[in-house]
């Protein structure tokens, strides 16, 4: 189950990255949400050359998967 609905749609960089900000503002408090946002920063800086379209798809599979499990593991903290 993805975190956000809309998952299954998206397919490009910057969709990812647009995604991935919305699932920041679902965790619970300010300090958490600065944190996941940065490292969603510092990752697409990381991959921002990357140009093989398998590699992109891998990277945007494990991306929903791990925001996924981030919202889960604070989801289960309440």
């Amino acid at each position: 189950m993805a975190p956000l609905p809309g998952a299954e749609l998206v397919h490009k960089p910057l969709q990812l990255y647009r995604y991935l900000l919305r699932c920041c503002k679902q965790l619970p408090n300010e300090n958490i949400q600065h944190y996941y946002k940065h490292a969603v920063q510092q990752s697409f800086r990381v991959h921002a050359d990357e140009d093989d379209p398998e590699r992109i798809t891998q990277i945007i599979r494990r991306a929903i998967e791990d925001a996924d499990w981030v919202i889960n593991k604070y989801k289960n903290q309440s």
